[in-house]
């Protein structure tokens, strides 16, 4: 996977995680302003049979499956990139992304490879125009 692919799909992750939590959040708390939960204290123990509460339910819950779309989307990039600093002759981009991943901090990882990483993309050679030569004449 290239760089500029690994790229495109971190952001793309970073996006649809944070939207699918903005709508999981803001949808229930939409449902416990609106009273759709039975509350004793601090604790629900029940939820208002109303159709607002099923509409509210539903949205949290596709916000709830963007947001793990997003997180499966950022380990999907974590994967890209790994596989593309392996491709590389030094491998200090491999080892500190596949450390801070083990450790879960792969996010500060993809940020720094994001910006600071080399690209690995595929080396093309330069060819000469001129045949190469035959044999060496003289002595």
């Amino acid at each position: 996977m290239s760089k500029p692919s690994v790229t495109r799909l971190f952001i793309a992750s970073l996006i649809t995680a944070g939207v699918g939590a903005g709508v999981a959040i803001a949808s229930i708390w939409t449902a416990i302003a609106n009273d759709v939960f039975v509350m004793r204290g601090a604790d629900i123990i029940g939820i208002q049979g109303s159709g607002l509460a099923w509409v509210l339910l539903g949205v949290a819950l596709a916000g709830a499956i963007t947001f793990t779309a997003g997180l499966i989307g950022g380990f999907v990039s974590w994967i890209g990139a790994l596989l593309a600093t392996a491709q590389l002759q030094r491998k200090t981009w491999f080892v500190s992304l596949l450390v801070l991943g083990s450790f879960n901090l792969g996010f500060l990882g993809l940020i720094a490879y994001v910006i600071a990483a080399p690209d690995s993309g595929p080396t093309t050679t330069i060819r000469s125009s001129q045949p190469a030569a035959q044999g060496v004449v003289g002595a």
